[in-house]
């Protein structure tokens, strides 16, 4: 079970990685965030989407392992 589980993951992830890659080269157009008062520099949208895959990766793995409960033995 845990080597589907494994297979599971890694697919979704490739899949996910090939259609950031499609999406990336079909919209070059430079962008730029504007949020309430504050704007970003522009940059084309390819690296602004791979920015936030690459950060909501490392926040999915992290926030677990941060919060995750640690079983104690009782002696």
């Amino acid at each position: 079970m845990n080597s589907f589980t494994n297979l599971l993951s890694s697919l979704i992830l490739a899949i996910s990685l090939v259609a950031i890659a499609i999406f990336s080269i079909q919209n070059v157009d430079d962008v730029s965030i504007k949020f309430l008062t504050l704007e970003s520099i522009t940059i084309p949208v390819g690296i602004l989407l791979i920015f936030c895959s690459a950060m909501g990766l490392i926040l999915g793995w992290l926030i677990p392992l941060l919060f995750s409960r640690q079983k104690t033995r009782r002696g």
